[in-house]
């Protein structure tokens, strides 16, 4: 009788293990993640801005540390115009954001497309929109990532941010940037982020005060709580809808009432300003600009003299946050640092620099007394579209900083544009805080 052998119970339990080795090999996710100590996360961010759209891509490691994509830290590309342009055709409004999609697609290995976030963020250009004209197009961009992505999104994440979101996004993109996080809200940095519909005032402050804030009835509110990188931060934001660069031009036309002509409009200039759909008169005086009447026009735009129901406001009866050492080291940016570059307060060809309100109110003391044909000869960075406002732009931003926000003339501030990351220069912007977030 031939006798039957028995293959060896342990021998079985390595072949099975070897088959399941096999099996999770065979994942290029997993592959990776038994291979290298360290995880990687990818998160994809449309910003849907005033002036156009953009896609960033940010690459982390397992303790939330950017990565490099390629020979950058960040892929990013832009598109104009923005898709509060598309009013009127929503649909051709989500698909202008398919290119971007494509090549944000593209930077993200396929095997972690499922899991990697997708979000669009809308700012001031779709908050602005009447009607159901926003909502149109955000479905447009809805119906194009159903059909046409497989990173990971749901219907929610495409939205209109409120002013809170923006401002609190590009205060946590700002601080993590220079290595903030996890430290005392006092050695964080506030930020004021003046783009083209609106404005965003940031900064962490006291468990003290924050107990002290005011209710917002059927409003944002002024105080979010957030937990980063183990440290719990209660942060002041406050956004102010059409104080933005190119709205707030509307604000002092409308301040000047019925007259034909603003003292803020350069001499020799005989026009028209459209934004948002509406045209304003765009005419300078007989005698050209004046920086005084400029000044008193910005400052009852700004509605400085507004009744204040707090202990302290800023402008239009807005509680301030209350200051302290979370206000002490400000980061002003966007439009704040394109004009200081523009008019030579700080080198153009450096991410960011240090400036004085005042030199702003010198750079429009100058601009102001200069007639339109002129004033390339004393600004010679300055782009096209903004000469006639030159004056105006830079009465508003001295006016913004020193009565709207309560800044000392000669107080020393930081204008950015890029920050220096590792070896990289990165954008400073909301995408990024919003990709920590999602990612934490």
């Amino acid at each position: 009788m031939k006798r039957q052998t028995s293959f060896p119970l342990h021998l079985i339990i390595f072949f099975f293990f070897l088959l399941v080795l096999s099996q999770c090999f065979a994942s290029s996710h997993v592959r990776r993640l038994l291979l290298s100590h360290e995880s990687e996360h990818y998160a994809v961010i449309f910003d849907a801005g005033s002036t156009g759209s953009r896609v960033h891509v940010f690459r982390f490691d397992h303790n939330l540390d950017l990565l490099p994509i390629g020979n950058d830290i960040e892929y990013f590309l832009a598109i104009n115009p923005g898709l509060s342009s598309y009013a009127n055709d929503p649909k051709v409004g989500g698909l202008s954001l398919k290119p971007l999609l494509d090549r944000a697609e593209d930077v993200v290995p396929k095997d972690l497309h499922p899991e990697t976030l997708l979000k669009l963020g809308a700012t001031a250009g779709l908050r602005l929109l009447k009607g159901d004209a926003a909502a149109k197009i955000l479905q447009a961009v809805r119906d194009l990532f159903k059909n046409e992505t497989t990173l990971s999104y749901k219907a929610e994440w495409i939205s209109v941010l409120d002013g809170t979101q923006e401002g609190s996004y590009f205060w946590v993109a700002l601080n993590y940037l220079l290595g903030n996080l996890s430290k005392k809200y006092a050695r964080t940095i506030a930020t004021i982020d003046l783009g083209g519909g609106s404005v965003q005032m940031t900064y962490a402050i006291s468990k003290e005060s924050a107990l002290k804030a005011p209710k917002v009835p059927n409003g944002e509110p002024y105080v979010l709580n957030k937990s980063l990188f183990g440290t719990n931060y209660n942060i002041y934001v406050h956004s102010y809808l059409n104080y933005g660069q190119l709205a707030a031009r509307t604000e002092i036309f409308k301040a000047s009432g019925n007259s034909s002509s603003s003292p803020c409009i350069l001499g020799g200039y005989n026009g028209y300003y459209a934004y948002n759909g509406v045209a304003y008169k765009a005419s300078s005086p007989k005698h050209g600009s004046s920086l005084k009447k400029c000044r008193a026009l910005a400052k009852r735009a700004l509605n400085i003299k507004a009744p204040c129901k707090h202990k302290k406001c800023t402008f239009g009866g807005v509680w301030n946050g209350g200051g302290g050492d979370g206000f002490k080291n400000l980061y002003a940016s966007s439009f704040f640092y394109d004009y200081a570059a523009m008019v030579g307060i700080i080198d153009p060809k450096k991410p960011s620099g240090r400036a004085k309100p005042i030199q702003y109110l010198n750079a429009a003391t100058l601009a102001c007394k200069t007639k339109v044909k002129n004033i390339k000869s004393v600004f010679p960075n300055i782009d096209e579209r903004n000469i006639p406002f030159i004056c105006m732009d830079l009465v508003y931003e001295y006016t913004l900083l020193v009565d709207g926000f309560g800044l000392h003339p000669k107080q020393e501030i930081t204008v950015v544009h890029d920050v220096k990351y590792k070896n990289y220069i990165v954008g400073a912007a909301w995408p990024l805080g919003c990709a920590i977030q999602v990612n934490i």
